[in-house]
């Protein structure tokens, strides 16, 4: 249900503060804020009325949260200025939302405050600034390690040589699909003119950014044989560059 505010207020909010025991409890609370407000005064009145301004030796007033002042202009902090820690008599530092002993860094209540919390915003800021840096070097670390385990770029100085592997050509001819067996007075000239970039860019353009089986592409040279050993030699290289991705499909490519 909604209600047709009046004067700023809805019919329910003016009943709610038109009820006695409301208005009796709004009164106790303001009287308990007052009498606190006091308590507060004399507490620092008393507490302050054994020290004096370190610049002056004027009389002191607390003007904030662990912050006193004098009519000199002086204002500083009265906990790290006066106060030391019971534990090794040692003068206090200000933390985030504490004070901590110097030597021992035990956490020690302050004296100059009065139901309230410290906060140190430009020792948070400073935390906040040095826990930023930790976070930089330990991800710049990582990325650094992550680089040096990699392995170098491959490096083609010649062309590959493939009868150094004995039983290579025959494996790789089963691999590309070629059954017919070979006889052993059959050889192929490995040693003709190779060019890497050539088949490279030949397969580039074949694909064209899409798809495409491996006995899909055209030949370069008479030699089917050759050019099957070729274009798949090629096809490695370019794999491990990140160029393509081979894929097979039961004897297909």
């Amino acid at each position: 249900m909604i209600q047709k505010a009046v004067g700023g207020a809805s019919l329910v909010q003016q009943r709610f503060f038109r009820n006695p025991l409301i208005r009796g409890i709004m009164k106790v609370f303001g009287r308990v804020a007052s009498f606190k407000e006091c308590a507060r005064l004399f507490y620092f009145e008393v507490i302050l009325s054994s020290y004096q301004c370190p610049m002056c030796s004027g009389r002191l007033y607390m003007t904030g949260k662990s912050e006193c002042s004098c009519s000199c202009g002086n204002i500083f902090d009265p906990t790290v200025t006066f106060q030391k820690s019971p534990c090794c008599d040692q003068k206090l530092v200000r933390k985030t939302y504490h004070y901590a002993c110097y030597r021992c860094n035990k956490v020690i209540a302050s004296r100059f405050l009065f139901d309230e919390k410290v906060f140190d915003a430009s020792y948070f800021k400073k935390m906040m600034a040095e826990s930023r840096k930790r976070a930089k070097r330990k991800k710049d670390e990582i990325t650094r390690l992550f680089a040096e385990s990699r392995s170098n770029s491959l490096q083609l100085m010649d062309n590959p040589d493939l009868s150094v592997i004995p039983g290579l050509v025959l494996d790789l001819d089963n691999f590309i699909g070629i059954d017919t067996p070979l006889a052993h007075d059959f050889c192929t000239d490995l040693n003709s003119e190779f060019s890497m970039q050539k088949y490279r860019e030949h397969i580039l353009s074949t694909l064209d950014g899409g798809s495409r089986v491996f006995s899909g592409i055209e030949a370069l040279i008479k030699d089917s044989r050759l050019d099957r050993i070729w274009r798949f030699v090629t096809l490695i290289f370019m794999q491990h560059d990140g160029e393509v991705q081979l894929t097979q499909y039961g004897t297909e490519i």
